[in-house]
């Protein structure tokens, strides 16, 4: 009995002469009450919880799994008994502190209390990223909550296809970092004088598939209605709410594609005309589709409406942009839901009436909304400022990454532009970062997207739940946010566990056609993949190495050549396997670069260079990014053999 009262000691509650130091998890605590000691977790500690809360403690208990490969046992009711997280949902124990606010008590268990699931739910996450930097929980109190209510991201899938699992990981990784809301820009299109300055050859997509007009969506890549219904509700079981937007009257050019008439003769194919009734007609069907009926594909609160960019040229175009604005407000609102749009009531400024009441705006730019009149006029606003938190990959302006120290020292959503206001205004509900993928064309891969994604929510996440008063020094917080996973059972920047340098693993002699049965499919930047090949002869499109994102080719589908594709884009590098002779091959691939080595001697790097099909370069500043994230879920058929692969993390 002694000795299991030892064990019971030693495992749950290990005194320490120092206090605690306020645990790092992204976004960063609010309040921390340390006491001594700490509380080792393991799989002998049992869940409990009771019917409000029982949903989140497993979905606690199947991220641990995720994470640690280990299973925790659930047990119903409630209970303080030594080796016990417990689950509680008390709605009016943090009610000063809003709906998200939680509290975790670690003493020899621990007692998680929260106003709500959702305050529940983001407690899991604090605990998850304690627990992967180390499976002791110092004991104290904590106490959290955000300072805004809306914390977002946005992606331009109009002008770039992601595919549904993608979106789905996004949600996973905003869920992670409390990061709440998603807005999914569905339709755009690039810029004319890419495609030749013919609006006929200009990319343009629509995203959502569409009975009331078939052949909208894009064939190149779109969600059915289903699918999109079910991310939706999936998301909200992680706590992000999707706000899908379907933006109109400018970034049209997906509509004029497919119904020309709609299509403006003076402001460009791009922008709906707005005197046309045609036009209206065209896209109440399309809201209709998605709002209509007691399970509509947009499920949650929020439509967003678009409305950025159209043109001010004179009175009577300003007043027409005006009044379709206020239109589609009501329209939304007329199926029971809520409206968002661009703010742009500065360009538009005239005398035609806009609703106000119950409007979210996102001020992105000062001279389209600026953000003071705006809010005297009574909208509440999402701070998105253009200079300070738009991505615009491999574009030359905005930025490729965002300046994340600037950001983390300086701003929260209370800076908009170059206003700065009062922190927590009740009329900011919050704010959000964005990518756009403004040249379709242009190379960037879906991973080269999330690579600029990851580094930017971690840093927002804290700046829009803790906004000024962090602690860290941004130093520090870079340093510590890099060993946190991206989400439970997520590595989409397909790195080593905690980044680790060195050989990843080695095969002496992979067998074609097999998988190579390692734990990572991709290996990510930066990296090094090395290998003998003995070619022989061989048809074009014959590849070496092989995942579900990209494939690595003896000869290239083109030319024969050693190349690469991923996300519809083809590469080749400038050098062809001599048939029958043995050569050591080595790929080097950085997030901007992918080098070749043969026998050691660098023989070509692919970097970003003006896209080869442009008209005018000095006009088409499209640039072409030649990255790779490095196959490696199965050896491709071929005649010959590759021996001595092996993969570092460098």
């Amino acid at each position: 009995m002694k000795t299991l009262f030892l064990f019971f000691s030693l495992l749950f509650s290990i005194s320490l002469v120092a206090q605690n130091a306020k645990p790092f998890v992204i976004p960063e605590l609010k309040e921390w009450k340390t006491s001594d000691g700490v509380l080792l977790f393991c799989p002998k500690i049992k869940i409990v919880s009771d019917e409000a809360s029982n949903q989140v403690a497993r979905q606690f208990a199947a991220d641990y799994k995720d994470m640690f490969g280990k299973k925790l046992n659930l047990h119903a009711g409630r209970s303080n008994s030594a080796g016990v997280i417990s689950f509680t949902i008390h709605p009016d124990s943090l009610k000063a502190n809003g709906e998200e606010a939680y509290r975790i008590d670690i003493g020899t268990s621990v007692q998680v209390t929260a106003n709500s699931t959702t305050g529940l739910y983001w407690a899991t996450r604090t605990l998850l990223q304690m627990l992967e930097q180390s499976h002791s929980l110092p004991k104290g109190t904590i106490t959290d909550f955000p300072d805004y209510p809306k914390r977002g991201f946005m992606l331009d899938v109009g002008r770039k296809f992601f595919p549904m699992e993608y979106l789905q990981a996004v949600v996973r990784l905003m869920s992670y970092y409390k990061m709440n809301t998603f807005q999914v820009h569905l339709n755009d299109n690039g810029f004319i004088q890419h495609f030749g300055n013919d609006w006929s050859k200009t990319y343009a997509a629509f995203r959502l598939e569409s009975e009331t007009y078939p052949g909208l969506a894009a064939k190149d890549g779109h969600y059915s209605k289903a699918e999109f219904r079910r991310f939706q509700q999936d998301a909200l079981a992680q706590g992000v709410t999707v706000i899908p937007e379907i933006d109109a009257p400018a970034h049209t050019l997906a509509f004029t594609h497919y119904l020309s008439e709609i299509g403006s003769k003076e402001y460009g194919m791009d922008h709906l005309d707005l005197f046309n009734p045609k036009t209206y007609t065209f896209l109440d069907g399309l809201f209709k589709e998605y709002l209509e009926g007691p399970n509509p594909v947009f499920v949650n609160e929020y439509v967003h409406i678009g409305t950025d960019e159209y043109s001010n040229k004179d009175k009577a175009v300003v007043e027409k942009f005006r009044y379709f604005t206020d239109y589609y407000i009501k329209e939304v609102e007329k199926y029971g839901k809520k409206a968002a749009l661009w703010g742009a009531l500065t360009h538009a400024k005239g005398d035609t009436p806009v609703k106000v009441k119950d409007v979210l705006m996102n001020c992105w730019y000062n001279g389209y909304a600026q953000p003071r009149d705006m809010m005297k006029l009574g909208y509440d606003v999402m701070s998105i400022p253009d200079g300070l938190v738009y991505i615009v990959p491999a574009a030359g302006y905005y930025y490729d990454y965002l300046n994340t120290k600037h950001l983390y020292e300086n701003w929260t959503p209370a800076v908009i532009g170059g206003e700065t206001f009062e922190e927590k205004h009740p009329q900011i509900k919050g704010g959000m970062f964005a990518v756009w993928n403004d040249h379709p064309g242009n190379g960037i891969s879906t991973q080269d997207v999330y690579h600029r994604i990851y580094p930017a929510m971690q840093t927002l996440a804290v700046k829009m739940w803790t906004g000024r008063k962090v602690e860290l020094p941004f130093a520090e917080f870079d340093a510590k946010r890099k060993l946190l996973s991206e989400a439970p059972g997520q590595n989409m920047l397909s790195i080593p566990a905690k980044s680790e340098k060195g050989v990843v693993f080695e095969i002496r002699k992979p067998t074609q056609g097999e998988p190579l049965k390692q734990k990572l499919t991709d290996i990510g930047w930066n990296y090094r993949t090395s290998f003998d090949v003995t070619a022989g002869r061989n048809p074009n499109g014959t590849a070496l190495f092989i995942s579900d994102n990209s494939v690595f080719y003896l000869t290239a589908p083109a030319d024969g050549k050693l190349g690469f594709s991923r996300n519809g884009y083809d590469y080749q590098f400038n050098y062809t396997v001599p048939e029958g002779q043995k050569v050591h091959i080595s790929i080097e691939g950085t997030n901007m670069e992918t080098s070749l080595y043969v026998n050691g001697k660098l023989q070509e790097t692919l970097r970003v260079i003006p896209h080869p099909d442009d008209v005018n370069v000095k006009k088409d500043k499209r640039k072409r990014v030649q990255t790779l994230v490095f196959p490696l879920k199965e050896t491709g058929k071929f005649n010959g053999k590759v021996e001595n692969l092996k993969v570092e993390f460098i």
